[in-house]
């Protein structure tokens, strides 16, 4: 198992029970027992649980009663229901109602201790995720910057504080967008360098006769314009953190210089002679294909390896799409103060349109339409008509082509209704409120469509 768990074990049959405690202890976790649902309440309420394997049928309370008390003293508790009578409908209720996993009997103890191991690993990351968010506050980290909900982001912040103290290159990966730069900075907050400088260079930003200079230094008339000793971006960021953005623009020369100072920690200023030594650590960021670039010649497989020990990817924003509507209030906040705009929020069909685009721009895209959003806003909701057309463009049915007029308008109202419930969470009131029609004809409309 990849931890150990404390687990409750609530079930009325002393032999399931005792087999089931000892099979737990085997595997290392530690394990308490209740033979009813008052008992288990009362463990509950004195001791420390991870997780509670929780039998259905009992007499006195059966298990959802249990489960309902279980979740109200602590919600975070994961409850694992086993049941003879295993149905979809009790299967449905009970995840309704706060259960994480449904087994059934005669129990299959493999099956068991994969439900745990997840849980187990889950239970880790936001562990994990829970100290990286509390080094955050420590070093004063403007961590509004980082808003996520998503398992991803939860899995790449715990990837970032766990190497964040190590010397070893990162290589982040992923579209325009992103932010790549934000976690860039975010490893090097994290890290024992943070009182150190953190010197970013954006390669594809600069002319190949510069971008060697600017990385090493120059001498005095090493070249037309030498007209002073210039200190390089390396030379500024010893001791500290080195961030090479699109690192895939480095010329061929620049890529050879620079592969002898990750190997060698050594370095010359353009038209000098002294070698120089830095301690730096180098994040790189591209959005580029490197492999890509390596069998097409334009990039050193040798430097690949040595900016690839540790490699990260940031998914694009639609592979996250439960971050969106956290960015979504958090720019509004963002610019609507500095506009001194007084925005109240955005109307349901905005914001279910705005989860909805695929951002080809990611986060960077979305930042821009909230800002341009609320700097023309009329009112103080930001609407449909304050978004970009190409937004309006992805709500359109691609299906509705070749269709009657007729077709096309229920289509259309289908996709309204469709909207309207993911934005209200399935309240056929506010649904309904939100589309300006009764609830009467919704609920006409839901039949008509075949919608749930």
């Amino acid at each position: 198992m990849a931890r150990t768990l404390d687990i409750l074990v609530v079930e009325d049959e002393a032999s399931q029970r005792t087999m089931l405690k000892g099979f737990l202890k085997k595997r290392g976790h530690r394990v308490l027992e209740a033979e009813n649902g008052n008992s288990a309440l009362q463990i509950a309420k004195k001791s420390y649980l991870d997780v509670v394997l929780l039998d259905l049928k009992m007499p006195g309370m059966d298990g959802l009663d249990v489960l309902k008390e279980l979740k109200k003293l602590n919600p975070e508790l994961d409850v694992i229901l086993i049941t003879a009578y295993g149905t979809i409908e009790t299967a449905v209720t009970s995840m309704k109602l706060g259960a994480c996993d449904y087994i059934t009997k005669p129990i299959n103890l493999e099956e068991l201790l994969g439900i745990l191991h997840r849980i187990g690993d889950r239970r880790e990351l936001l562990r994990e995720n829970q100290i990286l968010k509390e080094q955050l506050q420590e070093k004063r980290i403007d961590q509004d910057k980082i808003i996520y909900q998503s398992p991803k982001m939860a899995e790449i912040l715990s990837i970032c504080s766990r190497v964040a103290d190590s010397k070893a290159t990162v290589l982040l990966q992923g579209e325009s967008g992103t932010g790549k730069e934000l976690f860039a900075r975010l490893i090097h907050n994290l890290s024992s360098r943070a009182k150190a400088p953190f010197i970013g260079v954006n390669c594809g930003a600069l002319p190949e006769t510069l971008i060697e200079s600017e990385l090493f230094g120059h001498e005095k008339g090493a070249f037309t314009g030498a007209v002073a000793r210039r200190i390089g971006r390396v030379e500024r960021a010893d001791g500290g953190s080195l961030f090479l953005d699109e690192i895939g623009e480095l010329s061929p020369s620049a890529q050879v210089k620079f592969l002898r100072f990750l190997q060698e920690g050594e370095f010359q200023r353009v038209g000098g002679s002294q070698t120089l030594r830095a301690d730096v650590r180098v994040i790189a960021a591209t959005n580029r294909d490197l492999q890509k670039e390596i069998k097409e010649g334009r990039f050193r497989e040798d430097l690949f390896f040595r900016l690839n020990v540790i490699a990260v990817t940031i998914p694009p924003l639609r592979e996250r799409r439960e971050d969106i509507p956290l960015l979504i209030d958090h720019f509004l906040k963002v610019y609507s103060a500095q506009n001194r705009r007084p925005i109240k929020g955005i109307t349901s069909e905005a914001r279910s349109m705005l989860i909805k685009y695929e951002y080809p721009g990611n986060v960077r895209e979305l930042e821009n339409i909230i800002e341009r959003a609320v700097v023309i806003a009329k009112g103080d909701y930001i609407t449909l008509e304050d978004l970009p057309f190409k937004l309006e463009g992805e709500r359109r049915p691609s299906s509705a082509e070749g269709l009657s007029l007729r077709e096309r308008i229920d289509s259309l109202e289908k996709e309204l209704i469709k909207e309207a419930l993911e934005s209200s969470e399935g309240n056929q009131t506010r649904a309904a409120q939100a589309l300006g029609i009764s609830e009467r004809v919704l609920r006409y409309k839901l039949k008509k469509y075949g919608l749930k």
